[in-house]
């Protein structure tokens, strides 16, 4: 065969070479869109993969939708929220049959039902549900009713290696698809260039989606583990805590108990933190319990663990204990630097906490034990005078439910009317003149017998009866103060709580209306640590209720901090003297001093004196000789029932013999 001529012999090769050419910009051309639709579609798998874990984990009550036992308001508000996140622009929720359940474009309003699901089957559902395996689809959109480049992922919902139901996810891509094929454009020249110019964004976008995914990952698993108020560990978390704890002292029990590498849990709770909220406001609270939390984490060691549980109460989980001497100077600390003053803008603030500890392997061996026990502590720690930290005590089992009981039976005596007013009588200067007489509760327990007001008084202000109790006294009191003779008046004591909640004044109005009593002859006594708890608020609703004709007495003067600058801010028409002073006027001098003083300061601002607690002779002498107004005392008369009272029998003889 002849070849053919020079020209024409390089023609394959050229035609190799421009084949070669454009085989490779074609492949310049096409390699970089099919590289990007895969890098899309495969970024979009793994959005939607993680969008669908972090759904199934975070949203409350998904699991019992797709279960079919309904779809509760806080799973439709999480459900909410999550749109947007991973750049996940809208999604629907199918049941393991394929039909629909929930639709991120058509989500009921917060109080509206949910429709049931749909009658309608999708087989693709259906087969990703079979499968368990993800089906991704790179779509193209107008960019008006939907993205102009966006992704439709089914994930299946696996938990437990059962399939619960499938999300369909559509992940917004525009505009990675943007950054994407515009730098696969611009490196296009040459397949090189192309291939680590597309490795590097590949890295960086890969680097970017992980780390905000990390992020958002974080801060998830950071709220859903602490107190975002306070930053320390929440209960859940805490209690998980404690479990691991336990686990790892179970492994190594015979290595913990001769290493001794214990742990003890230690239940913090604030000393009237109530009062900060009450009276100064819930910002002013929070600012406390967050430097509390900041206070309790810089006690601590590497290891150790601090949790808010709720309201005011605290938790430490302490490792790496010896023994008791341990817990006991962690519980000091504690104790000492919580009674160090909170600054709240200008004005310091003393609270104190008060502590209970309890030790694994010694009082509980269990969370729920533990826990317990350390509760048990506190109330123990609370009831020696708070301020001070205690340990277990198992006799503390029994008292806390004797006082649970009694804490019913209160209830039930003042609603069933089971209570009973006694009356001390008051005197004139000297023991002959009968004034009036104050108003005490007294209990008559059905099982128990007399139960003394030092009990049930502080039974009633730590379980909230004190509210209804101090309203019956009220009421009971003028009622019975209307039938005595009309020179003679009636004084009952008023509790903070009625202070803080409700209408005391219309309360005070509606009970002088409904028993016809006047409101000349009704004395309220208060005590100094209402003023002192909420100054601004009381002496509203005390001047209100002078305004009606009530006379205001101060009760236990004298012991207090700040008396003297009370008596020109509250509109008081008595003051009380402390019942220290009447004890020790016979045999002090200087207590004598101080009373002529209280006297004659009373005197000047034109208050009347009344002086507790008088039980001899010699006390009522020199309390007359001092020029005191007023006596009650057990020399005088003992509190009695209203049918034994001194003003139902002649008086003819000095009181002291009708006591």
């Amino acid at each position: 065969m002849t070849p053919p001529p020079k020209p024409y012999r390089r023609l394959p090769l050229l035609m190799a070479t421009l084949a070669g050419v454009g085989l490779a910009a074609a492949a310049a051309w096409w390699v970089p869109h099919l590289a990007a639709d895969h890098l899309l579609a495969e970024e979009a798998r793994a959005s939607s993969l993680d969008w669908a874990e972090v759904v199934l984990r975070a949203v409350p009550g998904l699991d019992d939708a797709l279960d079919s036992r309904g779809v509760s308001e806080d799973t439709l508000q999480h459900l909410r929220e999550f749109r947007g996140f991973h750049e996940v622009d809208r999604f629907k929720v199918f049941l393991p049959d394929g039909r629909m359940l929930l639709s991120s474009t058509a989500l009921p309003a917060p109080g509206l039902p949910v429709p049931p699901p749909s009658s309608e089957i999708e087989a693709d559902v259906l087969a990703v549900a079979r499968l368990a395996a993800p089906a991704v689809d790179l779509r193209h959109g107008d960019g008006v009713t939907a993205p102009a480049v966006f992704s439709e992922t089914l994930v299946p919902l696996v938990q437990d290696g059962r399939v619960l139901g499938v999300v369909e996810v559509y992940v917004d891509q525009q505009r990675r698809a943007h950054l994407i094929r515009n730098a696969f454009a611009q490196v296009s020249a040459t397949v090189l260039a192309a291939l680590l110019l597309l490795g590097g964004l590949a890295a960086w976008h890969w680097h970017r989606r992980n780390l905000a995914q990390w992020e958002a990952e974080e801060r998830v698993r950071y709220l859903a583990l602490h107190d975002p108020l306070c930053g320390t560990l929440n209960r859940v978390s805490f209690h998980d805590a404690l479990r691991l704890q336990v686990k790892l002292q179970g492994k190594l029990q015979d290595k913990a108990a001769t290493a001794g590498q214990g742990f003890a849990v230690l239940c913090i709770n604030l000393d009237h933190f109530k009062q900060v909220n009450d009276t100064q406001g819930l910002e002013a609270g929070d600012q406390v319990l967050s430097e509390v939390g900041r206070r309790l984490r810089a006690l601590v060691r590497h290891g150790d663990q601090v949790a808010r549980l709720g309201s005011d109460e605290f938790a430490i989980l302490q490792t790496n204990v010896a023994d008791a001497h341990d817990v006991a100077q962690l519980a000091l600390r504690v104790v000492d630097e919580l009674a160090r003053p909170f600054v709240l803008q200008t004005e310091p603030l003393t609270l104190g906490a008060s502590v209970g500890a309890a030790l694994w392997g010694v009082d509980a061996t269990d969370v729920d034990g533990l826990m317990h026990k350390a509760d048990l502590a506190l109330f123990r720690a609370k009831s020696d005078g708070r301020g001070t930290f205690s340990f277990y005590d198992a006799g503390l089992d029994e008292r806390l439910q004797q006082r649970r009981d009694l804490t019913r039976d209160l209830a039930r005596a003042i609603t069933a009317g089971e209570l009973s007013l006694n009356y001390q009588p008051l005197f004139e200067a000297g023991g002959k003149t009968l004034t009036g007489y104050e108003a005490l509760a007294r209990w008559h327990h059905p099982v128990r017998g007399p139960i003394s007001p030092a009990e049930f008084i502080p039974l009633a202000e730590d379980a909230g009866l004190i509210e209804a109790l101090g309203s019956w006294v009220l009421r009971t009191a003028c009622a019975e103060a209307a039938t005595w003779p009309g020179h003679l008046t009636v004084a009952v004591n008023l509790s903070a709580a009625q202070f803080r909640h409700g209408d005391l004044v219309s309360l005070v109005q509606q009970a002088l209306h409904d028993t016809g009593l006047s409101a000349h002859r009704l004395e309220v006594e208060v005590t100094e640590s209402l003023l002192i708890s909420s100054p601004e608020a009381v002496v509203g609703m005390l001047r209100a209720l002078a305004a009606t004709g009530v006379r205001i007495a101060m009760d236990d003067f004298g012991t207090g901090y700040s008396s003297l600058a009370y008596l020109w801010r509250f509109p008081f028409h008595k003051l009380k003297i402390d019942r220290a002073f009447t004890q020790s006027i016979e045999h002090d001098a200087k207590v004598r001093v101080i009373v002529r003083a209280i006297i004659s300061l009373a005197h000047a601002l034109d208050l009347r004196v009344n002086a507790e607690g008088v039980e001899t002779e010699g006390q009522m002498q020199a309390l007359c000789l001092l020029g005191c107004d007023e006596l009650q005392g057990y020399l005088l008369g003992r509190p009695a029932p209203v049918s034994a009272l001194a003003h139902r029998a002649a008086i003819t003889e000095a009181p002291a013999a009708v006591s």
